[in-house]
């Protein structure tokens, strides 16, 4: 019985490979569980169609990540924060800030996908890595001021 994998198995192979299988191995396991599909070529077609419009979908995400990536690393971000007497912010500049910032510059990353390189806690230029996806990092220049009363 042939069978189009839609699903990696071990020991059998990955996600995609047409592979020959007993009948009730291929029907009453892999079938019936949903790792695989009997290798029509209605089926077969239709996989490649699906893998073909996963691949643009994929290429369309890269580049989206890859023009956010230009729009942050073009810009400086000015986050105005409250000052102590001894020139030390009150509190830190967080991920949830930076990330609060970005979206005013219709940006829009969560604060988990935020690392802040270095402890924030005087004024001054400092920089956030921010992950995009797909392998996409980008880094924000933040400038620190003094928030104004």
């Amino acid at each position: 019985m042939k069978i189009l994998l839609i699903k990696d198995v071990k020991a059998l192979g990955l996600a995609g490979e047409i592979k020959e299988v007993k009948p009730g191995y291929g029907q009453n396991f892999l079938i019936k569980k949903g790792f695989a599909k009997n290798a029509t070529t209605e089926v077969i077609k239709q996989f490649e169609e699906d893998q073909k419009q996963q691949m643009e979908q994929k290429a369309e995400n890269l580049a989206q990540a890859n023009k956010f990536k230009e729009m942050i690393e073009s810009s400086k971000y000015t986050i105005r924060h409250k000052v102590g007497a001894n020139g030390h912010l009150i509190g830190g500049i967080t991920n949830k800030e930076v990330a609060s910032v970005l979206a005013t510059h219709n940006i829009t990353i969560d604060k988990k996908n935020i690392t802040i390189k270095e402890k924030i806690k005087t004024i001054g230029i400092y920089e956030a890595d921010c992950k995009l996806g797909f392998g996409v990092h980008a880094t924000a220049t933040l400038d620190i001021i003094e928030e104004i009363k």
